[in-house]
């Protein structure tokens, strides 16, 4: 026992931060944005690569970089992608960021978000603000979903219809320039304190994808404060592939009926409470 703790301290003292990014079949230049972007880097770093289509071209590709790339023998699910190193304690930093491959940002993102953990010891995750590639805000702050909110955005076809929906949700009351809670934080950048896996848990895996950062920061939320700082920024690419593949259309339905069976349809008094405290603070403001 005292020797496994002192090697995790010790492990501590060696990196800063770690990062996972589950690949399928994505493209190399995209990923290879991903990649150069978190390593450029002062800090004490370690990033790993979970291919969850083992192929053999990006196991090639990510011999360029100073990385460990790991094959999976099949695709469990973006949640169980990272969830193979989360649960490996020995291979995290003090902080560990739960990265997408269609992300990219400047060199000094990961230094700030850094600096803003090591001074802010309630928060378990930390969320910059997102853009899209043509300089469009993202709007990945949100509330606790309630079943119109997510089943109506993935089967109302109406833009004009899910807008309205989105308003209260993506919490666009707020004008996003400011750092503030949020109970749900997007899964394409979690930058997460180590510790807060270890009392939070690792993704659900019953999730395959979509919803499992929602579940996640929602049990984060327990412990720590999970809060959006817009002082630096990413570009995230998304694809919105629900949206445009059946099968995937399929995947989210069923995550979301997994999430709504687990923490309440229609009664669920802690998505109420917690939602009412957030929207409370910007009406009093």
């Amino acid at each position: 026992m005292h020797g496994e703790k002192i090697c995790r301290i010790n492990f501590f003292k060696m990196f800063d931060i770690t990062a996972s990014i589950v690949t399928y079949k994505n493209d190399h230049d995209v990923l290879g944005k991903a990649i150069e972007s978190f390593l450029n880097t002062s800090l004490n770093i370690r990033l790993y690569i979970v291919d969850n289509s083992a192929d053999a071209s990006t196991e090639e590709f990510c011999k360029k970089f100073p990385l460990e790339y790991f094959a999976m023998p099949k695709n469990a699910g973006f949640g169980a992608g990272h969830n193979f190193i989360l649960r490996k304690k020995e291979l995290l930093g003090k902080y560990h960021l739960v990265l997408n491959p269609d992300v990219c940002f400047e060199a000094n993102v990961p230094e700030a978000l850094f600096e803003y953990m090591e001074t802010h010891l309630d928060v378990g995750n930390v969320m910059p603000k997102v853009f899209y590639p043509n300089g469009d805000l993202q709007y990945l702050c949100k509330l606790l979903p309630k079943p119109g909110n997510w089943i109506g955005r993935i089967l109302i076809p109406s833009k004009r219809i899910r807008k309205r929906l989105d308003y209260n949700f993506e919490m666009r009351f707020t004008d996003y320039n400011h750092t503030m809670q949020a109970p749900y934080l997007s899964g394409c950048f979690m930058f997460l304190r180590s510790e807060a896996i270890r009392k939070a848990g690792l993704f659900d895996e019953k999730i395959f994808m979509y919803g499992e950062d929602t579940d996640l920061n929602r049990r984060i939320g327990k412990h720590y404060y999970t809060m959006f700082y817009p002082s630096v920024s990413i570009i995230h690419k998304y694809d919105g592939g629900s949206h445009k593949n059946l099968r995937l259309l399929l995947i989210h339905i069923k995550s979301a009926i997994y999430y709504f069976n687990k923490w309440g349809w229609l009664c669920d008094s802690d998505r109420t409470k917690i939602n009412n405290f957030i929207k409370k603070q910007f009406v009093e403001n």
